[in-house]
């Protein structure tokens, strides 16, 4: 397979790999696509409709390229091109792999945040990814329901899975036939490649490197052996050209609303090499790539460091953002890494700007089931048997590092855990529904449940960045 010279991002040819309901091999099928096409000299453009973080990690792994998030309902229907061609840009082919089935989306809201919404969005065909491992001739009713439901989104193959035998594949491949839709693939059920899940889905790359590389490498020689890969890529280069220009952070920034207020320049002017940090490895792994571009656009230097290691935050930093992870499974390494506890408390008494989501809200608790965190905020958090999970919509209730009281943002949610707050913090946000407040706001931090993707609302990280260099 040669490689043909990178489309313009607009352009560029795309699939959206997509299945009938989660666990049907979507995460399988796309990965491995990447790995394969990736593997014969084309370069990749990996991403994934919704929310979900983990999924990109092992995109990037088989490209070598940053895995990127599509999410209508984070960031709105009209940034999904948009944000796709930002990614796409100076690529060969993009894979898109798609959340659920590939009908559902955020609830109550029709099609939205689907992968179907997601297709016709990008003007992409569809591979449909079906299991059937226990069905045969039903599997044509199927397929034939699927590509008829909305006429907008075309279905432009199917890649069996979990085909037990070669009879089986007879059986699957005839009654396909009387359905119009071409077979692109076979996986057999004895080939299934595992890949370890635990209370949030799968396992990140970050803690199972070694092992993740190897899944990668199966999941792209099951994809070879099964599927026809010119077909996949005749079929990509025929997707529809977006409109519109690519997204860029600066771009962003300069079309964004200026702060509310100004924000004075300290005596001497601005200082160099303002430096963000960012919480990474293993423990918290859960980030949007487009944050960093925006803080970088806003003017910060952007340092990853790793909490389990690392025991002094990067020289110079001005402000942290701790991210979504899984602080709960290294809660024993977290609390033992005393002296960067003791900065992080540092750094956020002396009213430094700490943006937390998530896992960062946990860190930066009194503890954590009963193991010291850092103690910024007066609370404590404990691991619960109840799973947490859903898109929110939310209005900042506090004045904050990140916005003004009043700016509307919407985000997710995905959790086990309880924080059960003290005295003395304002909350972050309200959210309809549930109704509720969330979050707490105190001095320079603002620490959260929520996910949010910055794209939708770039202010807040010009806002995170002129408090940098004022506080």
């Amino acid at each position: 397979m040669t490689s043909p010279s990178p489309a313009p991002a607009r352009s560029v040819p795309r699939l959206v790999i997509a299945a009938p309901s989660s666990g049907s091999g979507k995460t399988t099928v796309a990965t491995g696509l990447m790995a394969a096409l990736t593997a014969r000299g084309l370069a990749v453009s990996p991403h994934k409709v919704g929310p979900d973080y983990i999924d990109p990690g092992y995109h990037a792994l088989a490209t070598g390229r940053t895995g990127r998030n599509l999410d209508a309902y984070l960031c709105g229907s009209e940034l999904v091109g948009p944000l796709f061609a930002h990614g796409a840009h100076g690529c060969d082919i993009a894979v898109v792999e798609g959340v659920m089935g590939m009908f559902d989306g955020a609830a109550g809201e029709g099609e939205l945040a689907s992968t179907a919404q997601v297709a016709k969005l990008l003007r992409a065909p569809v591979v449909l990814v079906v299991d059937a491992s226990s069905q045969s001739r039903s599997v044509a009713a199927l397929v034939h329901g699927f590509a008829s439901w909305d006429p907008e989104v075309r279905i432009g193959g199917v890649i069996l899975n979990k085909v037990a035998s070669d009879r089986h594949e007879v059986l699957l491949r005839e009654a396909l036939e009387s359905a119009g839709v071409p077979v692109l693939g076979v996986l057999r059920r004895a080939a299934q490649v595992e890949t370890p899940a635990r209370h949030l889905g799968l396992v990140p790359v970050a803690e199972r490197q070694a092992a993740a590389v190897a899944a990668v490498a199966a999941m792209a020689a099951q994809v070879s052996r099964g599927c026809d890969l010119e077909a996949l890529v005749a079929l990509a280069r025929s997707a529809g050209v977006l409109s519109g220009a690519a997204w860029d952070a600066a771009e962003a920034l300069a079309s964004s609303p200026p702060p509310p207020l100004p924000v004075p320049t300290p005596e001497g002017g601005l200082p160099d090499g303002l430096v963000v940090a960012v919480a990474g490895g293993a423990a918290f792994t859960f980030s949007y790539a487009e944050h960093a571009e925006l803080l970088g656009a806003a003017g910060a230097e952007v340092v990853v460091f790793d909490p389990l290691r690392d025991e002094r935050l990067p020289e110079g930093t001005a402000g942290l953002v701790v991210g979504g992870g899984f602080p709960e499974v290294y809660a024993a390494e977290l609390s033992a890494n005393e002296a960067l506890r003791e900065e992080v408390a540092a750094l956020a008494g002396s009213g430094a700007p700490v943006a937390a989501e998530c896992a960062g809200l946990l860190y930066l608790c009194r503890e954590l089931d009963g193991r010291p965190m850092c103690g910024v905020l007066d609370a404590t958090a404990r691991m619960s048997e109840r799973l947490t999970l859903g898109y929110r919509d939310a209005v900042a209730v506090s004045d904050s590092v990140l916005a003004v009281a009043g700016t509307r943002m919407r985000g997710h949610e995905f959790h086990r855990t309880v924080v059960e707050p003290g005295a003395g913090t304002a909350p972050a946000w309200g959210v309809r529904a549930p109704r509720r407040v969330e979050g707490f706001v105190q001095r320079g931090v603002h620490a959260s449940y929520l996910h949010t993707h910055w794209a939708s609302e770039p202010g807040v990280a010009r806002r995170f960045v002129e408090r940098c260099r004022t506080s």
